[in-house]
């Protein structure tokens, strides 16, 4: 697969549109003469501009995107938006500057006019929930793969149309990428696109100007309480996408509480899939056989509908992302029979899926890499483990740093109770003392377990041989946390750090690989 280091993608060759007609079409107040002027491409960040860009000065926490117009013209923007307090700023740059009161909410129309997306008509997958939104999207786009289909895919690992890809730095990204990318896989004649959206996507204007043709939801457990305060207001930030303003139909796993809150909260027609034969549900999933390699299941539907296939992941919760994708196919109009052929054809569900449960191969104990760093995700990787497991799993994990510290006390406990062997390490511990986070996961670990076997590494390539030099072949270490990542970010510097190529050298000087 050929891959980029940049953070999006754009068209390839875009049509000029007069800023004129902007202004005629959104209401600016205009400082400046526009006459004549014709943009091709719009951005938010300075360091993203290139020639013929509107470039859009925010508000932020700690600067105002205007500050930055004069670096957005030395590279080749033409007119910029802002706010009233960004106009003195913008008009520095000498540029056409156009004002209006919130320009992060218009941001989404704005991106999608220069665009021109509402002219681009594929089908629109998005996937919402706490965890398995990542797999989700990945397995819809894969399924998609198995049936011919050209496909487009946004998720937190990476942006990707057919075999182009580039690295992520959102799990949803802003307006202005999510359009140029929409207008990208235009260019590439993709028939269907699937987008992870967060509930920062929703309160943050990230998705506007699009209507998913299906959405889904995998679960709400206790994440980004640092963002949203309650379950209650981070419940509130996803059901909108379930709206008729954002989506035309929706399949929610109603498994747990908030999932049937969900969907009776929705107003759109609602799809229920659930893994409880006594749950009513639309559709429901049960395991059939789970093992190291892969995990089987039955999807059993309305009017006798019926699927049984696997796919080459571990554990329950990936065949119930994978009943999830099932699901919202046939929601968006592909037949069941169409897709089972194609599955049986090619022996299963066939899905790569970067740092979720990802299995390093080697000859001693299983390695999984996983993203996982939520107390939810933790029980499900871990349960899941245990199942299929002869000898002892060897936990290895830290915490994020500036990220809702409010889980950090659960994670520690359920390492403990579930794992037979706890390291605990750093994980971007940002602008925090490492070490006091550490504290917090140590001393939770070991009042949950008093006995439990513990060790504190800080640095996380002497963790990952600390976990490696307790094992024998029988064992299992999961290194939950950096999943796809290639970076280990502390006080705003981003340090190379790849746990899944470190594990492969590990491995490797240990004579196990």
């Amino acid at each position: 697969m050929k891959t980029g280091v940049i953070s999006g993608l754009r068209p390839e060759h875009p049509d000029a549109r007069l800023v004129s007609d902007l202004v005629r079409q959104f209401g600016f107040e205009v400082h400046g003469d526009v006459d004549g002027v014709a943009i091709t491409g719009i951005t938010l960040s300075s360091k993203s501009v290139e020639p013929g860009d509107l470039y859009v000065g925010l508000a932020g926490v700690h600067a105002h995107g205007a500050q930055f117009s004069e670096d957005a013209r030395a590279k080749g923007a033409v007119a910029i938006v802002t706010d009233a307090r960004g106009q003195a700023l913008a008009a520095r740059s000498g540029l056409p500057v156009l004002v209006i009161d919130d320009p992060r909410a218009s941001l989404g129309a704005l991106s999608a006019w220069v665009y021109q997306t509402a002219h681009f008509a594929p089908v629109l997958f998005g996937v919402t929930g706490t965890n398995g939104k990542t797999s989700v999207a990945y397995i819809i786009e894969a399924i998609l793969r198995q049936l011919g289909v050209l496909a487009g895919l946004s998720t937190t690992a990476e942006r990707r149309i057919g075999d182009f890809a580039v690295t992520s730095t959102l799990t949803t990204p802003e307006a202005t990428e999510v359009h140029g990318l929409l207008a990208r896989m235009r260019e590439a004649d993709a028939e269907a696109v699937v987008i992870e959206t967060s509930a920062q996507a929703l309160t943050r204007h990230r998705v506007d100007g699009i209507v998913f043709d299906v959405v889904g939801f995998t679960n709400l457990t206790h994440d980004h309480l640092d963002d949203y305060g309650t379950m209650q207001k981070y419940f509130e930030a996803k059901a909108p996408l379930f709206t008729a303003e954002r989506a035309k139909r929706g399949v929610v796993i109603n498994d747990a509480e908030w999932g049937t809150r969900l969907a009776r909260a929705a107003t759109i027609p609602v799809t229920q899939l659930s893994t409880h034969p006594g749950k009513a549900a639309d559709w429901y999933a049960a395991i059939l056989r789970e093992s190291i390699e892969e995990t089987r299941f039955i999807l059993n539907g309305p009017d006798n509908a019926s699927i049984t296939t696997s796919i080459p992941v571990l554990g329950r919760h990936m065949a119930e992302n994978a009943a999830l994708a099932l699901v919202m196919l046939v929601e968006a109009g592909y037949p069941l029979a169409d897709i089972g052929a194609a599955l049986d054809r090619d022996g299963g569900i066939r899905v790569y899926i970067p740092g979720r449960s990802e299995r390093i191969p080697n000859n001693g104990p299983a390695v999984f890499i996983d993203y996982g760093h939520s107390p939810d995700a933790f029980t499900s990787t871990l349960d899941s483990l245990r199942r299929v497991t002869e000898g002892r799993i060897i936990m290895l994990f830290g915490a994020d740093g500036d990220r809702d510290p409010s889980k950090r006390v659960e994670m520690g406990q359920i390492a403990a109770r579930l794992s037979d062997v706890v390291v605990v390490t750093d994980f971007h511990p940002r602008s925090e003392d490492p070490a006091a986070i550490r504290k917090v996961l140590v001393d939770a670990a070991r009042a949950a377990v008093p006995g439990r076997e513990m060790y504190e590494v800080a640095d996380p390539r002497d963790a990952f041989r600390k976990a490696l030099s307790v094992a024998t072949p029988d064992d299992v270490i999961l290194y939950a946390g950096p999943g796809h990542e290639d970076y280990h970010e502390v006080k705003g510097e981003h340090i190379p750090y790849s746990a899944r190529d470190d594990a492969r050298l590990a491995l490797h000087e240990s004579g196990w690989l």
